[in-house]
């Protein structure tokens, strides 16, 4: 007899929760091809649909209205016997810094869980634009930072590499225009150098037209149809679409989610938030 992975429930729930593959996958920071692969080994498992297409989401079917409030106990159950069994002697404090992006849901949630099974750690959290993380964990002003990198080095713990794609809205468009207008983040940034220089080699003329601070609002410029932008796969949305080297736009390279450390010596605490978050993300 097949067993259900606790995984498969996790990607169910996280799709549910969404209403679309694209949404789930970007909740759990998977690939929507193997979101979809999840969910298809879930229904081989229980022998039925568990989604039903719903225009550009999904509905839950009949086995999948079954099925939901019982992943949600059992996911419960084992994450609160986890905590539990890890909740016990830590003590002290451990200064957190998580990027102003997609990954902020998860990580806040991943962050607020494991404070309420460490209740004597006193954590502090710092949500910003990741580009000064790698310079505060170095002088000390932050203990663990999880951020986007352009390559590994060493002493980080790759999370996630995820796809780079340039991005514009379904509703305008803007491709043809001379310069191409663009949008990147108002600070100096791997992310912003790498955009500009991208187009640069390529010799596509371009205007920057809007920067931010935060991906939130690059989305939210690109959806208005204002410019196109460099995103990574994990922010596209009903309402986004992908373009192409057919598009004349050169292809850029993946991106890579990490853990990063400062240099101070390693604690109980960090190795447990680190383990934490490692197994959110199925990097453990």
């Amino acid at each position: 007899m097949e067993k259900l992975d606790t995984d498969l429930l996790r990607t169910f729930l996280a799709i549910a929760d969404a209403g679309s593959f694209l949404g789930g996958a970007a909740r759990i920071f998977r690939s929507q091809s193997a979101a979809s692969m999840q969910i298809k080994k879930l229904e081989d498992v229980l022998g039925a649909p568990v989604f039903i297409r719903h225009g550009r989401g999904v509905k839950l079917a009949p086995l999948g209205e079954k099925l939901e409030p019982v992943a949600r106990r059992t996911i419960v159950l084992l994450d609160d016997a986890l905590d539990q069994i890890r909740g016990d002697g830590l003590a002290g404090s451990l200064r957190v810094g998580i990027p102003d992006d997609q990954s902020r849901t998860v990580l806040a949630r991943i962050i607020g869980d494991f404070a309420g099974a460490h209740p004597s750690v006193e954590l502090s959290v710092h949500c910003a634009l990741s580009s000064g993380f790698s310079k505060a964990l170095k002088t000390g002003e932050l203990d663990l930072a999880v951020h986007e990198v352009e390559s590994l080095e060493a002493g980080m713990i790759p999370l996630r590499r995820e796809k780079l794609v340039w991005t514009a809205s379904r509703a305008h468009h803007l491709i043809d225009r001379d310069p191409l207008p663009v949008a990147v983040f108002d600070r100096a940034c791997w992310w912003r150098d790498m955009s500009l220089r991208l187009l640069q080699a390529a010799g596509r003329q371009y205007r920057i037209v809007y920067s931010s601070e935060s991906t939130t609002g690059i989305v939210a410029a690109i959806e208005a149809g204002i410019a196109v932008g460099l995103l990574g796969e994990s922010s596209l949305n009903d309402r986004l679409k992908p373009l192409s080297s057919n598009h004349g736009l050169p292809i850029p390279p993946a991106s890579h989610l990490v853990i990063e450390f400062s240099p101070s010596q390693e604690s109980d605490i960090r190795r447990a938030m680190t383990d934490t978050i490692r197994q959110a993300f199925g990097s453990a």
